[in-house]
């Protein structure tokens, strides 16, 4: 008995996402075409809008994917943390461990920041689901530091988003220039240098508590 059309979509909808994720990774995003993806789909462009908008909304839809597999495995990460090893060093080496898998991420998002940039809907659009991102890491890197007594010199929204922009523009330099500057130690220095005892003491001697908006020097 043929699927109905309920039970077809999810079926369809990861043929199309599949097809987008190698073609992308292949091509580019701007080289691939709608018709490109439902070719290698073996679709039609009919079962394409019947479930995407539009290109964009489909790379959304990986971008969500990627967001979702790369917390889960930060939060087991956190779950089952490193005697004597920094909590977010730990989640730092984790991520790069799956080296392959994010230099193609990145190249891919890289190049979809810059068609948003250029479209003030799409920037609005993606700027959504990065935040979905960063509340995510937020939460790991929080629960991260909980575990070991340490915390943020900053707000941890703020350590999120330094961290995060620091680890991508490695990854561009390292993309570009190869591992010839040697920058695999910076990213565990600016977390030693951004987190500290939970309960730190100042000069006199009195534990230093951190204020609503951080640690207070």
């Amino acid at each position: 008995m043929p699927k109905s059309p309920t039970k077809r979509r999810p079926l369809t909808r990861a043929a199309l996402t599949e097809s987008a994720w190698v073609l992308f990774t292949e091509k580019g995003f701007h080289a691939t075409s709608i018709s490109d993806i439902v070719e290698r789909a073996g679709l039609t462009r009919g079962a394409f809008y019947s479930n995407y908008r539009d290109k964009e909304e489909l790379f959304l839809t990986l971008y969500d994917t990627h967001t979702d597999r790369l917390l889960t495995e930060l939060e087991d990460a956190t779950s089952r943390p490193e005697p004597g090893k920094h909590p977010l060093v730990q989640l730092q080496e984790r991520i790069a461990c799956r080296t392959q898998e994010e230099r193609q991420w990145f190249l891919v998002s890289m190049e979809f920041t810059l068609h948003a940039a250029r479209h003030p809907v799409v920037a609005e659009q993606l700027a959504v689901h990065e935040e979905r991102l960063t509340q995510g890491l937020t939460e790991v890197l929080t629960a991260a530091l909980a575990r070991t007594g340490s915390r943020p010199v900053v707000p941890t929204d703020g350590l999120t988003r330094l961290l995060v922009a620091l680890f991508e523009g490695l990854t561009a330099q390292r993309l570009i220039h190869g591992t010839a500057h040697h920058t695999q130690d910076l990213v565990p220095q600016v977390i030693h240098a951004l987190t500290g005892p939970a309960h730190a003491t100042t000069a006199s001697g009195v534990q230093a508590e951190p204020g609503p908006d951080g640690p207070q020097s």
